[in-house]
């Protein structure tokens, strides 16, 4: 029926996977991005300086002109030109013959120290950009940096994998039998030739690999949901998000549950089947 646990599942499980794959091909991108050295744009102090430099500049003019705006605000203030202005007809005709040169001169100045602004603005995202990039540079040499940079490859390589064979499993509509960690550990153990009890260290690494995937995943989640909010929260939207939260973690959860039967034993995938439905 309509309201079976089945089709519940189903509805919720749309979006919670729709969401998953958003946040899994985000973090398929950004991760290797953000910790291959491959990435990383070579970035010297000198270039730092230079951009410094430029950004000082830009404030020293910046300030120059305000004050050349604010002495002529002062001006035009002890000439009575802004409080005291006269009235009457010649009183018009002096106002625009003898003011007109100097509110022109006023105005141009201000455009051009908008335009500054939005260009130090611009420096500083630069320069901030560029002591960023020195600080992966320095991170990318340490010990824990290399381990980030291999992991990079590895699961960059990994990703590219996943995507091929579910292309094809999507072409051919086929549905993987056995779940990676059985089928590595046989082809480890064939390609080795040595004693191993597949069926039993299957179960344990699979749970064990389950629950990382778990664990990593909602904390992922977690992290990118909290900087949504941060960015869009206020006094008033707080118990809509809170709502939102709520709901997005549910849907979450339930998607997790389906999707994670392909990482668990046959047995075991069997029994989350009989009770989610044949979905």
């Amino acid at each position: 029926g309509i309201l079976s646990i089945e089709q519940l599942i189903s509805r919720v499980g749309v979006i919670g996977v729709t969401l998953m794959a958003l946040l899994s091909g985000f973090g398929a991108v950004n991760c290797p991005y953000t910790y291959m050295s491959y990435f990383l744009r070579n970035v010297t102090d000198a270039d730092i300086l230079a951009l410094e430099r430029r950004l000082l500049q830009t404030m020293d003019m910046i300030v120059s002109k305000k004050k050349r705006i604010a002495v002529a605000h002062r001006t035009m203030f002890q000439r009575g030109e802004v409080h005291n202005k006269p009235t009457g007809f010649w009183g018009m005709i002096k106002s625009v013959t003898t003011s007109v040169s100097g509110s022109e001169n006023l105005t141009l100045i201000q455009q051009e120290v908008d335009a500054l602004e939005e260009l130090s603005r611009q420096l500083f995202l630069e320069t901030a950009d560029l002591h960023a990039t020195k600080e992966r540079i320095e991170y990318s040499k340490t010990f824990q940096g290399k381990y980030f940079n291999f992991l990079g490859y590895f699961f960059s390589i990994y990703c590219v994998w996943k995507i091929f064979m579910a292309t094809i499993n999507i072409v051919f509509d086929r549905v993987g039998k056995t779940d990676p960690v059985t089928r590595g550990i046989e082809i480890t153990v064939n390609y080795l030739g040595i004693q191993f009890d597949v069926k039993f260290w299957s179960q344990h690494i699979s749970f064990i690999l389950v629950g990382i995937i778990i664990v990593t995943s909602i904390r992922g989640l977690l992290i990118t949901l909290t900087k949504f909010f941060y960015a869009i929260s206020s006094s008033k939207s707080s118990n809509v998000i809170v709502l939102l939260l709520a709901q997005i973690m549910g849907m979450y959860f339930v998607s997790s549950v389906l999707l994670i039967r392909m990482s668990m034993p046959l047995e075991y995938r069997t029994i989350i089947t009989e009770v989610l439905g044949e979905l």
